[in-house]
């Protein structure tokens, strides 16, 4: 197992497997800092290789999910006379941590709650399950801030597709949980916290029964389903598919579907 990073402005809850990162600001709505993004940074960055963790749920304190990014950090630099090179550096440092969460080899699951505010609904758009609340506040807000959506925007492009994502990000627009489930940003949406949870139970639950290295290999898959030429594609779907079956993993996930019982990382319980 390995150990986790001590955090301040992170709540790190491990249980049976599964890490829910508290963001843990909310008097700052839990804009994404440069000591929070720090902090989940060095999280993910420790659990990355470790299979006994085996899906990751992003949440935060005090009912707001982010703000996004810290517009008073950003004022403190530009009246602190930061150069292009510092911004430049910045924003990219904000674009690393949202790779790190897509890029991720555990389930992420995000739950949004209160708001999620400009790189808020980003990091949203990385994790691959998002569980909305059906009152919670979406904003794209950076160009009625006279800057672009420079490193969520590939995310969010992911999520609903370039039509949507232009609408959204050349609008400022303004939506709720429910409208976010019908744009596909959101997978579920409910009106309650105990069904927020109901369902990311239910999710759990499912991602309990798949095997671990297996659902990092699909998640690498996909990712290259959305870059590789079809003839590359088949290539690296076969080698990974070769690499999976002759594992460990692979061999107890036969042995287990002939001898009809249930393979060993299989976890009923939450």
């Amino acid at each position: 197992m390995t150990a986790l990073p001590d955090t301040t402005h992170l709540i790190l809850d491990l249980d049976q497997g599964w890490l829910t990162i508290w963001l843990n600001n909310p008097e700052n709505r839990n804009a994404l800092s440069e000591e929070l993004a720090g902090e989940l940074t060095a999280t993910l960055d420790a659990v990355r290789d470790d299979r006994s963790v085996r899906g990751i749920t992003l949440r935060g304190k005090g009912g707001t999910f982010c703000a996004g990014g810290d517009l008073k950090a950003f004022m403190a630099g530009l009246m602190g006379g930061a150069t292009r090179e510092d911004v430049a550096a910045m924003n990219k440092g904000g674009g690393v941590l949202f790779q790190k969460v897509y890029t991720a080899p555990q389930v992420v699951v995000a739950i949004v709650e209160g708001a999620a505010i400009g790189g808020g609904l980003g990091l949203a758009c990385c994790a691959d399950i998002v569980i909305a609340a059906s009152d919670a506040k979406f904003s794209l807000t950076e160009t009625q801030l006279g800057i672009p959506p420079a490193q969520i925007a590939p995310h969010v492009i992911r999520r609903v597709g370039l039509t949507t994502a232009r609408r959204l990000m050349l609008t400022g627009a303004r939506f709720d949980g429910a409208e976010a489930s019908a744009i596909a940003l959101a997978d579920f949406a409910a009106d309650a916290t105990d069904m927020l949870e109901a369902i990311e139970h239910k999710v759990r639950t499912g991602v309990m029964r798949c095997a671990p290295g297996a659902n990092a290999a699909t998640k690498a898959l996909l990712r290259d389903a959305m870059q590789l030429e079809p003839d590359a594609l088949m290539d690296q779907a076969a080698s990974i598919f070769a690499d999976c079956l002759l594992s460990d993993e692979g061999r107890e996930g036969v042995s287990a579907f002939v001898q009809k019982r249930k393979p060993e990382w299989v976890v009923e319980k939450q």
